[in-house]
């Protein structure tokens, strides 16, 4: 017995020392693995270190979905043609579109970086923008967020038209059961997952909706609340989807592609005081529906140029870049009133022409884009109620041209310095070297969101879009000459009108070189 022990010892001294080198090299390993991505995720003291670490507090987990919840869908765009035209191109170039090929009159810049883009393609350009993000982590447990790349957007052109409620909210339940098995959905209830569905939020909200079969249920199904939602235009129901940017034409390498651009539109003559480009919207509901008094204005006035898009689907007049663009660079002051929402593709398109927004809703950007735009709205915009356009109570174009010069270029160079924030970068390329863009932002803002929820604060989207926000600027005409514009146009002749108009154009409308 006793000789069979010694026999034994050998072996257990052996396994031993085994067990001690493979503890080390898992210790070893381990930690000089987790050396170049961790992140103080209690948000302690400065003095652990990891001060001095460029991505503390900004790395991001992705999860590795299933290829159905996002390639599967960009695949098969081939088969959502019926429902969206062009889909295909739309989503080359990494979700950008077709490049433009600017073969007139020079209304875009001669580099790169100009696309066909459309309107609703974030979740892609997202996506790939993501993957290419600085402070990316495979340790779910140091990230300070973790990004969703389902393509929510997409999944409801799919099934909109022709189908069930259940078949529209398939894909999104389903998600939701991936995700809540997770154990990094576990660590905080969803609370630090966030998503990107590229279109507004009402969308995604279909039992809030009065079509009771418009959308999916994406916003309001347990789960989907507790995400972060990036969407085209919040619904401000104090819920968890916050708005970015719509995506423009214009999607930049580098710095310098930015700032080419800022002293493009910096030096351009603008020879029309306003501009509208959009079809009638008669079948809104009534607290926006303002659209239609707003073209009646600009068609009325000699200082307005009008871009008319009939309501058809072969009409291509308001989907062509380079119309777009050339007017809105010509122009001192955009007109941007509600249409199917509030909110607007126009508002970016005509910023990053160096054009100065006019808004008619508070919906329409003040209570929505607050990471993206300034608090102060009057350093960048110009606000008139549209009750007191539907009411014919004020001039849109005697409110406009009331305003100084000075303060008009200084709007304008407001404008000009917001443009970096307010278009995505090209997702291929690395970031921009010093500017931020509106990814950038967006990024900043939801894990600013996340950590505070971290922190136990209460976060929401917003209130209703009928509590003014702060700087909410009312025009002069309004509130101190009550239809006077109304009775001051309703007494001139015809004849007297047209032969003004007549005057006003051939003196060539030149803003910059005479008093708005």
């Amino acid at each position: 017995m006793e000789k069979a022990a010694a026999n034994a010892l050998p072996p257990l001294r052996f396994l031993a020392v085994l067990a001690v080198i493979a503890w080390t090299f898992f210790l070893y390993f381990h930690f000089s693995m987790l050396s170049g991505t961790t992140v103080e995720v209690s948000h302690g003291g400065e003095d652990d270190g990891s001060a001095d670490d460029p991505c503390r507090g900004r790395y991001i987990y992705v999860h590795d979905l299933p290829l159905r919840f996002n390639a599967d869908i960009i695949r098969d765009c081939r088969k959502i043609n019926d429902h969206w035209g062009g889909m295909c191109e739309f989503v080359s170039n990494a979700g950008l579109g077709r490049p433009l090929a600017d073969r007139t009159e020079g209304v875009l810049t001669e580099q790169a970086g100009w696309y066909n883009t459309h309107q609703f393609a974030l979740d892609y350009i997202f996506h790939n923008r993501m993957k290419r993000y600085e402070c990316l982590t495979n340790h779910s447990a140091v990230a300070a967020a973790v990004f969703v790349p389902f393509y929510a957007g997409f999944d409801f052109v799919r099934y909109h038209w022709g189908y069930d409620n259940h078949t529209r909210d398939a894909a999104s339940v389903d998600l939701v059961e991936w995700l809540m098995a997770r154990p990094e959905w576990r660590r905080m209830g969803g609370r630090d997952h966030f998503l990107v569905a590229g279109r507004t939020g009402w969308d995604f909200r279909r039992s809030n909706n009065l079509n009771p079969e418009w959308g999916t249920d994406l916003l309001a199904m347990p789960g989907g609340r507790n995400m972060t939602v990036l969407v085209m235009e919040s619904t401000l129901l104090h819920g968890s989807d916050y708005p970015v940017p719509y995506p423009t034409y214009f999607h930049p390498k580098t710095d310098a592609d930015v700032l080419r651009w800022q002293d493009r539109v910096r030096g351009t003559n603008r020879t029309w005081l306003m501009a509208f480009i959009g079809a009638p919207r008669p079948d809104v509901p009534m607290n926006i529906r303002v659209r239609d008094h707003v073209i009646a204005q600009c068609k009325a006035s000699a200082a307005c140029t009008l871009l008319g898009c009939p309501r058809n689907l072969g009409s291509t007049q308001c989907h062509t870049p380079l119309n777009i663009m050339r007017l809105f660079q010509k122009t001192v002051f955009c007109l941007q009133p509600p249409g199917d929402s509030c909110t607007r593709r126009s508002v970016f398109d005509s910023m990053v022409a160096g054009c100065i927004p006019v808004f008619f809703h508070p919906g329409s950007a003040y209570k929505q884009y607050r990471w993206h735009f300034p608090e102060d709205h009057l350093r960048y915009s110009v606000f008139i109620p549209d009750g007191d356009v539907r009411q014919h109570n004020v001039s849109i174009e005697d409110v406009l041209r009331a305003i100084p010069q000075a303060t008009v270029e200084r709007m304008r160079e407001q404008v000009i310095r917001l443009i970096p924030r307010l278009l995505y970068a090209d997702p291929r390329a690395a970031k921009l070297e010093t500017l931020k863009d509106a990814f950038d932002v967006a990024v900043e803002g939801v894990l600013g969101r996340v950590a505070r929820i971290r922190n136990g604060e209460e976060v929401n989207s917003g209130g209703p879009v009928d509590e003014d926000p702060p700087y909410l600027f009312a025009s002069t005409d309004s509130k101190f000459r009550p239809r006077q514009w109304k009775q001051r146009v309703a007494a001139t002749p015809p004849v007297v009108r047209k032969k003004k108009k007549i005057a006003v154009q051939r003196n060539s409308l030149s803003i910059s070189s005479r008093k708005l």
